[in-house]
């Protein structure tokens, strides 16, 4: 197995909440609007949402409704961007989780949930290296 991931899905219980959620933050969908699964193009990667309860009976699980102990990130190119993407999140319909801040390992970053609860870390770390195209490179 090659060491990289293709495709992300999140189980969404409001498809076109959801949808409208990731447009407001400048995100494009790929595919028609009426269709029951929504793709983004995110750099080198796809993110997908699904209906949660299609989602869980196709991956196999039990869906308990709680976190499922995944946590996206974001990576930007400084800390004021961290800011300004928690801005852009929470008035697109999302929740601050918290505030952008230094962190231990000598970055920045804050969370925003998004309106299904799906964390997102938003992270400017000094010492990865993130590519014109949005590509990250460890340090």
């Amino acid at each position: 197995m090659e060491q990289r991931i293709s495709l992300i899905t999140l189980g969404v219980r409001n498809l076109d909440r959801a949808r409208g959620f990731y447009q407001a933050l400048g995100w494009k969908a790929s595919g028609p609007a009426s269709a029951d699964v929504v793709f983004f193009q995110a750099g080198g990667l796809v993110l997908a949402l699904w209906d949660r309860t299609q989602l869980a009976e196709d991956s196999a699980v039990v869906d308990t409704g709680g976190w499922g102990g995944v946590t996206l990130a974001h990576n930007v190119r400084s800390p004021a961007e961290v800011d300004e993407v928690l801005a852009t999140a929470t008035a697109a319909g999302g929740t601050l989780g918290r505030a952008g801040a230094e962190t231990f390992w000598g970055g920045y970053s804050g969370i925003f949930l998004d309106p299904d609860g799906h964390p997102w870390e938003v992270a400017h770390n000094p010492d990865w290296t993130l590519a014109e195209d949005g590509s990250v490179r460890l340090g």
